[in-house]
């Protein structure tokens, strides 16, 4: 299944600014439907809420921390929860710590990317999610 740029997306990040970049990014790509969060907590209640109104994510962004509940705390919530399981969802993190990414990886994370990123990284990592 290709990526759809009209697909549904949600970025999770607790900085403004990262939020913005990685929005810039997605938009240059092509992409309009995308929504933000600025932590996991509420970025779980926005996931549940657009399932139940009929209008899913598509694929979720998110990095790995955040005050309140982290990207990795995250990742678990979602596929532990049996609507979600198939979700994809890329996960954004300073740390390439083999530990992390191999705690991702146990996980269910789709993919991962490491700060500092650009374009071309942030779509070849979706366009190995989405199997392009």
């Amino acid at each position: 299944m290709a990526f759809n740029p009209n697909s549904k997306l949600l970025v999770v990040d607790d900085m403004t600014t990262m939020r913005k970049i990685i929005i810039n990014m997605l938009k240059k790509m092509g992409c309009s439907n995308i929504e933000e969060a600025n932590d996991g907590l509420p970025a779980w209640d926005m996931i549940q809420k657009a399932h139940e109104a009929g209008i899913p994510y598509d694929f979720i962004l998110s990095d790995w921390n955040m005050p309140g509940l982290t990207g990795f705390d995250l990742l678990k919530k979602v596929r532990a929860d049996e609507r979600f399981k198939k979700l994809p969802f890329l996960m954004i993190t300073a740390e390439g710590e083999q530990a992390n990414v191999i705690a991702a990886v146990k996980a269910g994370v789709s993919n991962f990317v490491v700060k500092p990123f650009n374009i071309i990284t942030l779509q070849q990592k979706i366009e190995k999610i989405f199997g392009v």
